[in-house]
């Protein structure tokens, strides 16, 4: 069997804050929105370079999901960007006032930073050797 990832479901609260923070101050690209009844969208995002993961803005549906928004990976880092030039993106998260939670080190596999984005998330942004 041959497979690519090429989706995943993030849980947040709400369609349009998610939507606007995610193209704006992470600049992904709004894949689709297409509503599927009057409460449930269907909203893609991806980061804008090809071949990127798409991620499904999955509005929490009940209290139950609502305690997982921001912390659906028990506190550890949970998603990975890579960038070529995390200086900019840097200077472009700090613009946007995104908390840093680890300011660039240099490791042996590249540079690295650590942001939690509007819920609490935690991303790796790295620059491969």
């Amino acid at each position: 069997m041959h497979h690519k990832f090429f989706q995943m479901a993030l849980v947040v609260d709400d369609y349009d804050k998610a939507i606007a923070y995610y193209t704006k101050v992470l600049s992904f690209e709004l894949i689709e929105d297409t509503p599927l009844t009057p409460e449930k969208r269907w909203v893609v995002v991806r980061p804008r370079q090809e071949g990127s993961c798409q991620i499904l803005l999955a509005k929490a549906k009940n209290e139950e999901q609502k305690k997982f928004i921001g912390n659906q990976a028990g506190g550890r880092v949970f998603l990975f960007l890579h960038t070529d030039n995390l200086d900019a993106d840097y200077q472009h998260l700090r613009k946007h006032q995104v908390n840093i939670v680890r300011d660039p080190v240099e490791e042996p596999f590249g540079k690295v930073l650590v942001f939690s984005d509007m819920y609490g998330n935690l991303w790796d942004l790295i620059q491969p050797r």
